[in-house]
């Protein structure tokens, strides 16, 4: 699904109320109704419960009295307090206020800040649920004097959000909070996504996200060819490997994973394990040789590779020979996980990057050897997978981490383009770019996944899928989310607080099976 800017926003109902004489109030009207259908799924039913609107003068508070004309049709007790003076009101919300009016709403209409608290916050702790219906996408500078305090107020309330389109004071390229913003519980999200939900902080303020149709032709939305894509079940279905029954382990590729050092076998076992739940038919994994025993203990199903090491036991330049005869078996491996920067270690990754033709996931210290000389990992022999925290990626442009946050898709993308590599930008809302200039976006994953050795598992997940033979930008948005939906099923089970990377790999299987049956709506 197209994730879009406000800009590409704003085309697409050009498009469709200019070329296809769909008139905007009915688009209004569609909007409200798929809020109050969401509400209902969400919630519950809605009869009998109190409902207060806080709406701005513009299209979002539009739809927001379209919003709360539908609720009193379901005998929800559903007032609005606006924002400006009625007056203030043009266009398709003036028409729908009054719509709202003429039905018997009440709307109380508030112009100073002075009059908010004790207007708004006897309706709010009367309510059961609260409709953010302010600004919507339509925000460009910080929120300030009365909107500012209505957000405040609103969510001192404790009482559930459900924002219309994208919580009010939310920058909805970016993610960034303009000043203040509302944190909402659920947030209804018109024709397509948008960008600042899933970036930023977007998912501190949006809640569930639901993705409702308000009547804007398909063809239209695929004519805007809008570059960045949100990945969905359907999507990743497509990509997923065939087992055919008359398979057997060399079908299903066999993964070669470089890592480990004194004292970091766990980040190569990791990577092993999920590389085999994710279905690769074998995976080996080449270590100093004198943690070789150290991980056969670890490893049941996994084969072991030891090869020379350094004084401090990490992977030495002597063993580049072993090596590239270790590659010339394997259909893909990964690069880095607990590897350490050794400068024979890092001397090492660069003459293997050169040297050898199978697709590679490089992560970790295996991203570190290259920091500041990016220019060298366009040398590569074989097609890149790079799986950068933020933190990595900005030693790696010698930037910093906050250069990165600030434009995750534009930096993730340039250096996907110019080093011809994909890149996986980890983090919430993990950012797919490849160098054909595509990018992806990933909805799945938790704050459960916030702990060692989940980057570990990552690499050995989209490792695992190379080795099945995915190309690197269908093992790379395959791996994120199938990643971040295993994170999400162990979390259901046990809760977020206190999760490990083992849990996540275990839940690996149950991530492509509900991948093979999931109907659900987006995140």
């Amino acid at each position: 699904m197209e994730l879009v800017t406000a800009a590409e926003m704003r085309e697409l109902d050009r498009a469709a109320i200019e070329t296809r004489n769909i008139p905007s109030l009915r688009l209004m009207e569609n909007a409200g109704k798929a809020v109050v259908q969401e509400m209902e799924r969400f919630f519950g039913p809605l009869r009998g419960k109190a409902v207060t609107v806080v709406a701005g003068k513009g299209q979002n508070g539009g739809d927001g009295f379209v919003t709360a004309r539908l609720l009193r049709q379901r005998r929800c007790q559903a007032r609005v307090v606006l924002l400006a003076s009625p007056s203030a009101l043009t266009g398709d919300a003036a028409t729908n206020l009054k719509k709202f009016q003429r039905a018997g709403g009440r709307c109380l209409a508030v112009e100073t800040t002075a009059q908010l608290a004790s207007i708004l916050n006897p309706l709010l702790q009367d309510s059961d649920l609260v409709v953010d219906a302010i600004f919507g996408t339509g925000l460009n500078a910080p929120v300030q004097g009365l909107s500012a305090t209505a957000i405040t107020l609103m969510n001192a309330s404790r009482k559930p959000i459900v924002a219309i389109d994208l919580p009010s004071g939310l920058d909805g390229d970016t993610g960034a909070v303009l000043g203040t913003a509302i944190t909402a519980t659920l947030t209804v999200t018109l024709a397509r996504p948008k960008r600042g939900l899933y970036l930023g902080a977007g998912p501190d303020h949006a809640g569930a996200i639901r993705v409702v149709d308000i009547g804007i032709p398909p063809d239209i939305i695929g004519a805007a060819k809008i570059p960045v894509t949100l990945l969905e079940a359907a999507d990743i279905r497509s990509w997923l490997p065939v087992r055919p029954r008359t398979a057997h382990k060399g079908t299903f590729g066999h993964a070669g994973i470089i890592a480990g050092s004194a004292g970091k076998t766990g980040a190569a076992a990791m990577a092993a394990q999920a590389a085999l739940r994710i279905g690769a038919g074998l995976v080996t994994v080449a270590a100093p040789r004198s943690v070789s025993d150290v991980l056969e203990a670890k490893l049941l199903e996994a084969m072991t590779y030891p090869v020379p090491e350094t004084e401090a036991r990490t992977l030495s330049k002597q063993a580049l020979e072993a090596l590239l005869a270790f590659a010339e078996t394997k259909t893909a491996l990964a690069i880095g996980p607990g590897i350490g920067t050794h400068p024979d270690t890092q001397a090492l990754v660069h003459n293997l990057i050169v040297s050898v033709n199978r697709p590679t996931v490089l992560d970790a210290d295996g991203i570190n050897a290259f920091a500041g000389h990016q220019e060298m990992l366009g040398h590569a022999r074989g097609p890149l997978v790079l799986t950068p925290h933020p933190g990595e990626l900005a030693r790696l442009l010698s930037v910093t981490t906050a250069d990165v946050q600030r434009d995750r898709l534009g930096v993730a993308s340039r250096l996907a383009r110019e080093q011809n590599v994909c890149v996986v930008l980890k983090g919430a809302g993990s950012v797919v770019a490849g160098p054909d200039g595509r990018l992806a976006v990933n909805p799945t994953g938790n704050p459960g996944l916030a702990t060692g050795g989940t980057g570990d598992v990552l690499t050995g997940i989209i490792t695992g899928l190379l080795a099945q033979g995915l190309a690197p930008w269908g093992a790379a948005c395959v791996g994120v989310y199938a990643h971040g939906l295993a994170g999400d099923l162990a979390a259901s089970e046990m809760g977020e607080t206190g999760l490990i990377a083992g849990d996540v790999i275990r839940a690996i299987p149950l991530a492509i099976r509900r991948i093979l049956e999931d109907n659900s709506p987006v995140r």
